[in-house]
């Protein structure tokens, strides 16, 4: 053999070895979760929390312990409902991948079941304890089955003890007089402004209408009707404010009035609900709406590293300062890419701001790692959604708030700007020459989202404002003259049986 032959052969050779080196090293870092030692926990495998979505969670583990940190694949786990009495399940299933090693999974039910055999699979294997029996019955989200004792249903959705912006909003009121406000309020406000007049009694919804525009009732309708087919509401007579804007303008040594807002501000006293928006992304979760809190988590866009470092905004034009983003978005559009996809308010500017562009998919705003909140008309609603993915918010200063809005801490959940933006330039370079601070900072407020604004957190939220404000009232709330009862609405084709006993059949 000639020395060149032979120095071409151990070439070869060596290309091969370093080749299966190589493979070897690839399958190394391809962690498999195991069936074992994989976690599960969550609401929805717990018989008593019921949501119009439940959902549970999963963290993939590996054979020696360590949480996977990256995704082992969107089909990686197989889950399987069935009740053992039943020959068909009427459940619709989802296992979302949130591309960081761990899974939610959130299915519908629409029946009830007298028990629920929940498999969770992994290469035919089951899953740590599965499979999880919820003993029944177990009731679906249509299902009028109230459970009588408030206190029982609190801690069966394992609602905190209490809620700071509650204790905030009612701590401007000794005492509530129902007679008293169902005669002034809509004096006050009746004939200007949109309003709803609610009395539950015996947890039934009944309502009366105030103002022209009234069609955003049907999100108060929905969130009462609900909570009144899964407890037991205290009897309670209030007013919601139907409009963007909150109405008590008067200072706390005057006499205000209660009045129920899905905003709050800083010169106003309204007391806040989670937003119409929110509201009703968790009732129809699964639903008629495609962008909620849970459907946020699979779709975060590419790896942090992958994303454009680029702040990003689209929206319409309800306010000053999204003029003056989209100006500065055109003197700097390597910093900032911001455009309107409507123009209502300012429509003699849209030469000067236009052209408009298309809609982007929510989700599609998360191949960029900056996200500008920046007031409409009055708070923006996006906030919980923007929170939810793993951009990091740049969020702007404000005197709008949501329900939550007081227990985020700037600089841990999101970046502030100021409210001219003056600062916004600024505080994006800051964010690019802090990479790492920045993707803590956008975890962080993601884990605030996962932790405070999914559904059962609402549902405790509207809860816990009813009971506490019920307990202010120094008059009986009364069915008034006007009102209309507000129906559940039917479910023919699965009617449910209440095994339950109702709080007036006790007395």
């Amino acid at each position: 053999m000639s020395l060149r032959l032979f120095s071409w052969l151990l070439l070869l050779f060596c290309l091969d070895l370093f080749r299966c080196e190589l493979l070897g090293a690839h399958a190394d870092s391809v962690t498999l979760p195991s069936a074992a030692k994989t976690l599960v926990w969550g609401p929805g495998l717990e018989t008593n929390i019921v949501l119009p979505a439940r959902f549970f969670y999963m963290q993939a583990v590996d054979s020696s312990g360590r949480n996977l940190t990256t995704s082992p694949g969107e089909n990686t786990f197989e889950v399987k409902m069935v009740s053992p009495v039943e020959q068909f399940t009427r459940i619709w299933i989802q296992v979302l991948d949130r591309k960081d090693g761990s899974f939610l999974v959130r299915y519908r039910m629409y029946a009830t079941y007298t028990d629920l055999h929940i498999h969770i699979l992994l290469k035919n294997k089951h899953v740590a304890k599965s499979p999880f029996i919820l003993k029944g019955p177990v009731y679906h989200e249509g299902c009028d089955c109230p459970q009588p004792s408030g206190p029982a249903w609190e801690a069966d959705m394992h609602c905190p003890q209490s809620f700071p912006q509650i204790e905030r909003d009612l701590a401007l009121y000794a005492s509530v007089d129902p007679d008293r406000n169902a005669q002034e309020i809509p004096q006050r406000f009746g004939q200007r402004q949109s309003l709803c007049h609610y009395t539950v009694q015996d947890n039934k919804v009944y309502v009366r209408t105030f103002g022209e525009h009234v069609g955003f009732r049907i999100f108060m309708d929905a969130i009462l009707l609900s909570l009144t087919r899964k407890v037991q509401l205290p009897d309670i007579e209030f007013f919601v404010n139907l409009g963007d804007w909150p109405l008590e303008k008067r200072k706390p040594t005057e006499k205000i009035h209660p009045i129920f807002s899905w905003c709050g501000s800083n010169n106003t006293r309204d007391i806040v609900m989670p937003t119409y928006d929110l509201t009703e992304s968790v009732l129809e979760t699964m639903g008629r709406v495609s962008l909620d809190m849970m459907s946020v988590q699979a779709n975060t866009g590419p790896p942090w590293q992958e994303k454009n470092s680029t702040a990003f905004w689209r929206g319409r034009d309800s306010r000053q300062e999204r003029l003056e983003l989209v100006k500065l978005s055109r003197a700097h559009p390597n910093m900032i890419d911001a455009a309107f996809t409507n123009f209502f308010f300012f429509k003699h500017d849209e030469s000067l701001y236009g052209p408009l562009v298309k809609h982007v998919s929510f989700f599609d705003f998360f191949k960029y790692k900056y996200q500008i909140n920046i007031d409409g008309t009055v708070a923006a609603y996006r906030l919980p959604y923007l929170l939810a993915g793993d951009s990091v918010v740049l969020k702007q200063d404000s005197g709008y708030y949501e329900h939550f809005y007081n227990e985020l801490r700037p600089w841990e959940h999101y970046i502030p700007i100021r409210s001219d933006l003056g600062d916004l330039l600024e505080k994006i370079q800051w964010a690019r020459d802090h990479d790492e601070e920045a993707l803590k900072i956008a975890l962080a407020g993601q884990q605030f989202a996962r932790n405070y604004l999914m559904g059962n957190s609402i549902f405790c939220y509207y809860y816990k404002l009813f009971q506490e404000y019920a307990k202010l009232q120094v008059t009986e709330p009364k069915i008034r003259e006007g009102m209309e009862l507000v129906e559940q609405p039917s479910d023919d084709l699965f009617p449910c049986s209440c095994h339950r006993t109702r709080a007036k059949d006790e007395l």
